[in-house]
């Protein structure tokens, strides 16, 4: 662990939702902003050269998209990570997103605190799936066709029933203690069990598990 403040990079073409994060993050002495972008193109170019943690993406940007900037971020050498800003209600992308690499996604009139605590999580290494909310998105858009082509089953052919079992959980949204609570097993079991799939199936971090709990059938949007 490091005292440092976790270094964050806003984007978004509003330069009212910029300055207002900004404002707002000043009165938190372990979140530091080092630097804004209104287009996707601006925003792969400053995490080159500031650094960030983690990048604060919205997805509707004139030019290079919020999607496209997301794949080409989490592509690179660099250890960013994203966090989408969305409005649920109007964004078609944000599976496409999450897909590309995003450790999750927030919305633009959810409370401050949860805005906070959104960067937070990310930025020490967890992907934020919230139940529900996350879930309710996840499964809309993998069962949309234009989406993505689904992956082999066979990609899970390596895992073990009972890890079979705890990806089925985590594509439903479950948290490693409602897994623990649904399988008869200790917190540590299930975390020790979702950090195998990780290595196992070469995840960066949870929304993938999901979105691989979807694309190999484990989860339909029947549930």
């Amino acid at each position: 662990m490091t005292d440092r403040p976790v270094r964050v990079l806003l984007v978004d073409d509003q330069p009212l939702v910029r300055s207002g994060l900004r404002v707002i993050m000043a009165d938190y002495p372990d979140l530091e902003v080092v630097g804004e972008a209104s287009t996707g193109a601006e925003a792969v170019q400053l995490v080159g050269d500031k650094c960030p943690d983690v990048v604060v993406m919205d997805i509707r940007m004139p030019g290079m998209d919020g999607i496209e900037a997301t794949r080409l971020i989490t592509a690179g050498p660099t250890a960013a990570r994203v966090l989408v800003l969305t409005t649920f209600d109007e964004d078609d992308h944000v599976y496409g997103a999450l897909r590309a690499g995003a450790s999750g996604f927030m919305v633009k009139d959810m409370a401050l605190d949860d805005i906070l605590a959104a960067i937070r999580v990310v930025a020490a290494g967890d992907a934020l799936i919230a139940p529900g909310v996350t879930r309710r998105l996840i499964a809309e858009f993998a069962g949309r066709p234009e989406a993505a082509p689904a992956r082999s089953p066979r990609l899970v052919e390596g895992i073990t029933e009972r890890e079979r079992e705890v990806l089925t959980l985590v594509g439903r949204g479950r948290s490693n203690t409602e897994i623990a609570e649904d399988l008869f097993i200790t917190v540590a079991t299930a975390k020790s069990h979702v950090s195998r799939l990780l290595t196992k199936l070469g995840a960066r971090d949870r929304v993938q598990l999901v979105i691989t709990a979807y694309e190999t059938g484990l989860v339909t949007l029947s549930g």
